[in-house]
């Protein structure tokens, strides 16, 4: 999947000199950036506060400089390995429901990856978004509220959250199966230190989740906030909240057909799963990283950090959640 950014630079030769002073730029920066361990790459590098690779940083430069959003445009956004993949399909799904069969649909033939694009990967020559013409478009990211750029706050953003005991684990086995060869094996241990330190790809885990948790209290209309666990348990009720949030809520007679349990079915875990267009080939992001499409789908399930956490580390995990969100009126888990 190649990356979406805008430009406007009108010339190849003004965009290659754009480029390179930008790649110069962060080249400059990282050097002035506190150094931390990475999962997936040797290095992360503190960046406003959140932990980024080398790449995800020049990425973030190339958004604040080349991204121009509409105000119609909807962004998908969840820390890593909080259901993204999952809500992908939703959203698409049900923003689009007129547009497929739910018989010969989108996704069976393509899976959740190319629905829309993933704002993180840099990539060049810079791909131009103007020639997207459905409205409105959807993007999806892993960054931070703070790290955005202001032009895309002017749209409407979708936040999953989901356990952070359960996004350790998922977080930890996706990892390890990127993680260069060149590295020793990230054992759950370590993993599990650096994620309680705040030291993992776009984290720290409770200031992502309470950059949008605040957001979306000052701005309701904007940013819907979405649990993971809401979604597994009720997610009749999330498709309603999606459609009429996205613009297009479900109508009398599409209630009556059962198109919400129609979508719900399309996008479950076990239908995405074993659907061969899921289970073989690469994703590409950029041009720096490939991905086993079936490694997005590994088990979707609540709790399974019961299968590799103590109960210290279980009380660790939860002590800093709770430490981390007293008086912001968050509480994790299902709601619906």
């Amino acid at each position: 999947m190649s990356s979406f950014l805008s430009t406007p630079v009108e010339s190849k030769v003004e965009e290659d000199i754009e480029y390179n002073n930008i790649c110069q730029k962060h080249n400059l920066l990282l050097q002035t950036l506190p150094k931390g361990n990475g999962w997936r790459v040797q290095h992360l590098y503190n960046y406003n506060g959140f932990w980024l690779n080398p790449n995800t940083v020049k990425n973030n430069l190339l958004l604040h400089t080349y991204f121009k959003s509409l105000p119609t445009d909807i962004v998908l956004v969840a820390f890593m390995k909080s259901g993204t993949t999952w809500l992908k399909a939703l959203m698409f799904s049900t923003l689009n429901r007129d547009c497929y069969t739910f018989s010969n649909h989108h996704l069976h033939n393509h899976g959740p990856q190319s629905t829309f694009p993933f704002l993180d990967c840099e990539s060049y020559p810079i791909t131009d978004f103007t020639s997207i013409s459905v409205n409105p478009r959807l993007f999806a990211t892993h960054y931070a509220y703070t790290l955005l750029p202001a032009c895309i706050k002017s749209g409407k953003i979708v936040y999953v959250c989901r356990d952070p005991k359960d996004v350790l684990i998922s977080k930890w086995h996706f990892m390890s199966k990127l993680r260069s060869k060149d590295l020793p094996p990230l054992l759950l241990d370590s993993a599990f230190e650096l994620f309680c330190q705040g030291e993992s790809e776009y984290g720290p885990f409770w200031e992502h989740v309470l950059s949008y948790w605040s957001a979306s209290l000052e701005f309701p209309e904007k940013i819907l906030f979405l649990k993971y666990e809401d979604m597994k348990k009720q997610p009749e009720v999330v498709v309603r909240k999606l459609a009429a949030f996205m613009g297009k809520p479900l109508t009398a007679d599409e209630e009556k057909r059962g198109v919400v349990m129609d979508i719900v079915k399309l996008c479950s875990f076990e239908n995405l799963s074993n659907l061969e267009v899921n289970k073989k080939g690469l994703e590409k992001f950029g041009r720096l990283v490939e991905v086993e499409k079936q490694d997005f789908f590994r088990k979707g399930e609540i709790g399974d950090w019961k299968n590799y956490l103590s109960e210290e580390m279980k009380e660790r995990v939860d002590t800093i959640t709770n430490e981390k969100f007293v008086g912001s009126g968050l509480r994790l888990g299902a709601t619906v």
